[in-house]
């Protein structure tokens, strides 16, 4: 655990390679969380990727440990936070040589599609997990004004989180299947306390037209193979927007991408069935691996798995 002074911050991280050295020569992967959370929900989904990966986490501003300077206040924006992410790629070495995974969850799905345009010559590939986007309609247009109203009043009376039923309720928003409690805390903690400009920011420009736009165009130009992966019981963040980008990057995309819905999981599959999205993040990262050594010839293609 260590700390990084930037020009946004004094940025929290975690690096497996600090504990085990020779695991900087291993295949990096970096974790880029989801609103108003910090990066320690990662944890059990780390423990079984550490023996093959070097493994690095960060708080973004306006969360966990990350501190930001009272005097200055970041712009909260995919670019801006896109910004604090590379220059810690950049200080970790993360960048030298084709050894890079990005994955990034919710919101963090922007910031990992930034990423990995930024840092094409060095990824291996992309993991975008629920983080979708929907057809411009009538439809959508009146679920994204009620998302918005949610966001406010979600931030309004955060501090109502902390009490029963309310921790409960909100836990099981964002987690279908069972999580172990201490989890289930990191997420009501990490919400509750998190920069409260930042949260807003976050919250209100990931439902933005002009950002999905930009978002939609820049996945389907990573030009290394992308994992679309949803829980397809999420109540969080409608699934159906995963599905959606799967068939945009599908039909639009240079490089390979692949769909695995767990039917049964919530918001937050790296918890609530670590050892089978671990499982599906092994098999994407190997056939990376192959794309890059062998090109297009690489058996694996575009596909959908569903889990039950």
């Amino acid at each position: 655990m260590s700390y990084f002074s930037g020009d946004r911050c004094n940025m929290f991280y975690t690096d497996t390679a600090e504990n085990n050295p020779p695991s900087r020569n291993k295949p990096a992967v970096l974790f880029v969380n989801g609103w108003a959370i910090s990066s320690r929900y990662w944890q059990p989904l780390i423990t079984r990727l550490a023996p093959d990966f070097r493994c690095v986490t960060f708080d973004q501003s306006g969360t966990g440990k990350t501190v930001i300077d009272k005097n200055h206040k970041p712009s909260f924006t995919i670019e801006g936070f896109a910004d604090e992410a590379a220059a810690l790629i950049e200080h970790l070495e993360l960048d030298k040589g084709k050894k890079l995974h990005v994955i990034g969850h919710s919101m963090g799905g922007m910031v990992a599609t930034e990423l990995s345009l930024r840092f094409g010559d060095s990824l291996l590939s992309s993991t975008i997990l629920a983080c979708g986007i929907f057809e411009e309609n009538a439809f959508t247009s009146v679920g994204l004004l009620f998302l918005g109203g949610l966001i406010d009043f979600s931030m309004n009376f955060r501090n109502l989180f902390r009490a029963e039923p309310l921790k409960t309720l909100f836990i099981k928003r964002a987690a279908t299947a069972q999580i172990q409690k201490t989890y289930g805390d990191i997420i009501v903690e990490d919400f509750v306390t998190s920069d409260k400009d930042a949260t807003n920011a976050v919250g209100h420009f990931s439902i933005d037209r002009e950002v999905l736009r930009t978002y939609t165009k820049h996945v389907i130009e990573i030009a290394s193979p992308v994992l679309c992966c949803v829980g397809m019981k999420d109540h969080t963040i409608p699934p159906e927007g995963t599905v959606t980008l799967y068939h945009t990057r599908k039909q639009k995309a240079a490089s390979p991408t692949k769909l695995v819905q767990f039917m049964n999981l919530g918001h937050l599959p790296m918890l609530e069935d670590t050892e089978r999205f671990a499982e599906q993040l092994k098999k994407h990262f190997e056939f990376a691996d192959e794309f890059h050594k062998n090109g297009s010839h690489a058996n694996y293609g575009n596909e959908i798995v569903q889990i039950m």
